[in-house]
């Protein structure tokens, strides 16, 4: 036992008997053939309206290298800005490819004041804290999945 009390167990039981004895609940009619048509229209759907594991391979690879590419990008935008300021000045760019260097170039100014406003004394422990934070919140989410929905279900 759990460590209840033998009217608590007592109670739990003859609880469960009287659910156990109601009888179940007939779906409705209409159930199964909205199930299998929502299944067919779901089936019918292109690779990209899909979630991103059911995409080809080729498509995930590609995705994954763009978005590592944007993060890169943005990372070095100083550098990458002032090379493509001096394209600037020579008028080989358009004006969305200007737009796009300023604003990345902003970015990465702002995420590089930030970084060296924080103390580099604190920075190690902070990352560890925040790691720290993040698997304690992974495992929270972990044991409440596994009480609230994996309960199993004892034959009594």
């Amino acid at each position: 036992m759990s460590g209840q009390l033998p009217e608590e167990d007592r109670l739990e039981r003859l609880l469960g008997d009287a659910l156990r004895s109601l009888p179940m609940r007939p779906a409705p009619r209409t159930l199964e053939s909205r199930v299998l048509g929502e299944l067919a229209r779901r089936a019918t759907q292109p690779w990209w309206r899909r979630s991103f594991g059911h995409w080809p391979a080729f498509a995930r690879v590609g995705w994954v290298t763009a978005c590592g590419a944007l993060v890169g990008i943005t990372l070095l935008g100083g550098p990458w800005t002032t090379a493509v300021g001096s394209l600037q000045g020579s008028g080989a760019m358009s004006s969305w490819i200007q737009q796009a260097a300023v604003i990345t170039g902003t970015v990465a100014n702002l995420c590089a004041s930030l970084v060296d406003a924080i103390p580099t004394t604190w920075l190690l422990p902070g990352l560890a804290a925040a790691a720290l934070l993040y698997a304690f919140l992974f495992g929270l989410g972990a044991a409440a999945y596994r009480l609230l929905y994996l309960q199993p279900h004892d034959g009594r």
